[in-house]
C-alpha cells in the first residue's frame, strides 16, 4: 500500500517525448487534472468554482493566480482560477495550447438528475466552445455521464459534436440550437467550409473504466477532438483488461489464491453461467487482464474504526449507519464496485456500502472511494464526509485520465514533424 505520506506526483509519464500544454475547465477534485499530470501535461490553467473542490485543489497542487496574469507562479504548481467560467478570459492561451480538456457539469444529462438538459442553467457546453474559440487548442478532451446519450438527450448530444466541430460557427442572437446545428451542417457539407485550422475531427466512445483497470463499473462518455489541420488520425487506446479474465480467474482458484483465500463454488457468482464458462475455458489463457475488484483495491487498508482516524491513512475513518435495501444492494468485495456517484444531497445509499463474502456489510471510507477513482492515497480531499464524497464522485477516474492522456499526447507528437 502507498502510505499517505508517500509522494508519488511526478510518475513516469511513459514514452512522451515532452509536456504538452493543457488548460482545465470544471476541474472539481482533480481527478482528470491529476491524470492529465501523469501523462505529462503542464496546466497552464485549472479552473473551479466549487469553493471546497478549490480547497482540495490548493491542497494537493494549485495555488491561486490573479487573473488575467499568470506571472510569478511557482514552478510544478497548477496556477487556480477559483471563478465562474464565464468571467474567464483566455484569448492569451491562443496558440500556446495543446489540449483543452474538462468534465462540463453532468448534472443536466445524468440519468440521476431531473433531466432539464439544454434547458438546464448549468449546461456549460456553451461555455467550453467559446474557450474553444478563444484558444484554438489542437486538441479537445471532454467527459460526461452515459445519460447524455440517452434518446431524450440524443438530437441535443450531435449538435454538442456539431459546435465542436465547427465552434467559430457562433449561434445568432435568438437563434434556437436546433437552428444553429443546420447552420453548422450546411457549413460543414459546402465545400468552401473555411480554414482547417478552424474545425476539429471529433471522436467519441462510451468508455468502461473497468475494461482499463479501474476496480469500479463505471461508464462514461468521452469526446476526443483534434484541429483538422494536424490531420491527426485517432485510435481509441485498447482496453487491457476484461471480466471474462476475472470470471476465469475465479473458476481456476488463481483469483482467491492471490488473496490468501479458499476457492468458492461457481455458483456464487451469478456472472458465470454455464454457457459462458463453457466459452471462455474453450478460449485457453486469455489474452486481457482480469478486472480488477473492490477486494483488489481495499485488501491492504486496515479495517476501519467507526469515528477514528488513522494517522497515517488521510479520510479513512469508519461511519455507522450502512443499510440494504431494495435498489441499495451495495457492492460486492469480489466484483468491481458499482459506479462512485456524488449524489444530489452528497452520497447515496448502496454505492458506497461493500459487501463481504459473509453478508456482512458497512460503509466504505472517503479513502477507499477514492482508490476506487484510482486517487493515490497521500492525496486529500478538503471539507466534510460529504463534500469529499461529492468531489470523489464527481471526479474523472486518473487512471483512465491518464490513459486518455497519453494517447492524446502520443497522437500528437506523431503529428508534430
Amino acid at each position: 500500500m502507498a502510505s499517505a505520506t508517500s509522494d508519488t506526483r511526478f510518475n513516469d509519464p511513459g514514452n512522451i517525448a515532452s509536456a504538452h500544454r493543457s488548460i482545465e475547465l470544471f476541474a472539481g477534485g482533480g481527478g482528470l487534472a491529476l491524470g492529465l499530470h501523469e501523462a505529462n501535461f503542464e496546466h497552464l490553467l485549472v479552473n473551479e468554482f466549487n469553493a471546497r473542490a478549490c480547497q482540495t485543489l490548493r491542497a494537493n497542487f494549485a495555488e491561486d493566480v490573479e487573473l488575467p496574469s499568470l506571472n510569478g507562479t511557482k514552478p510544478g504548481k497548477w496556477p487556480l482560477a477559483e471563478a465562474d467560467v464565464a468571467t474567464l478570459s483566455l484569448g492569451k492561451f491562443k496558440g500556446k495550447l495543446d489540449l483543452l480538456a474538462g468534465g462540463a457539469p453532468c448534472q443536466p444529462f445524468s440519468l440521476g438528475g431531473v433531466h432539464r438538459g439544454d434547458e438546464d442553467s448549468r449546461n456549460l457546453f456553451p461555455q467550453v466552445f467559446r474557450v474553444v474559440r478563444e484558444t484554438r487548442p489542437r486538441a479537445v478532451l471532454l467527459e460526461n455521464v452515459r445519460g447524455l446519450t440517452r434518446r431524450a438527450f440524443m438530437p441535443y448530444f450531435e449538435y454538442i459534436l456539431c459546435q465542436l466541430r465547427a465552434p467559430f460557427i457562433r449561434p445568432k442572437k435568438n437563434e434556437s440550437w436546433s437552428e444553429h446545428k443546420l447552420r453548422i451542417e450546411r457549413h460543414l457539407q459546402s465545400q468552401r467550409s473555411g480554414d482547417s485550422a478552424e474545425r476539429y475531427d471529433v471522436h467519441t466512445k462510451l468508455i468502461h473504466a473497468a475494461d482499463y483497470g479501474l476496480p469500479q463499473a463505471r461508464q462514461r462518455i468521452f469526446i476526443v477532438g483534434f484541429r483538422s489541420d494536424l490531420q491527426v488520425n485517432w485510435d481509441w487506446p485498447v482496453e487491457t483488461h476484461s471480466e471474462d479474465a476475472l470470471l476465469l480467474s475465479k473458476h481456476r482458484g488463481v483469483y482467491w489464491k492471490e488473496h490468501g483465500l479458499a476457492p468458492r463454488p461457481d455458483h456464487e457468482d451469478p456472472k458465470l453461467t454455464r454457457s459462458r464458462l463453457a466459452r471462455i475455458t474453450s478460449d485457453g489463457d486469455l489474452d486481457m487482464a482480469r478486472w480488477r475488484t473492490v477486494r483488489d483495491a481495499i485488501s491492504d487498508l486496515p479495517e476501519p474504526s467507526v469515528g477514528q482516524s488513522l494517522a497515517n491513512i488521510d479520510g479513512h475513518i469508519g461511519i455507522a449507519g450502512a443499510r440494504l435495501y431494495k435498489g441499495h444492494t451495495g457492492n460486492p468485495i469480489d466484483r468491481p464496485a458499482k459506479t462512485v456517484k456524488a449524489g444530489v444531497h452528497g452520497v447515496p445509499g448502496g454505492e458506497h456500502i461493500v459487501v463481504r463474502t459473509d453478508g456482512t456489510f458497512r460503509y466504505m471510507t472517503v479513502r477507499e472511494c477514492a482508490r476506487l477513482q484510482g486517487f493515490p492515497d497521500w492525496y486529500r480531499f478538503e471539507g466534510p464526509r460529504s463534500e469529499a464524497m461529492r468531489q470523489i464522485g464527481n471526479a474523472v477516474p486518473v487512471s483512465i485520465a491518464r490513459v486518455m492522456g497519453r494517447a492524446i499526447a502520443a497522437h500528437l507528437d506523431s503529428n508534430s514533424g
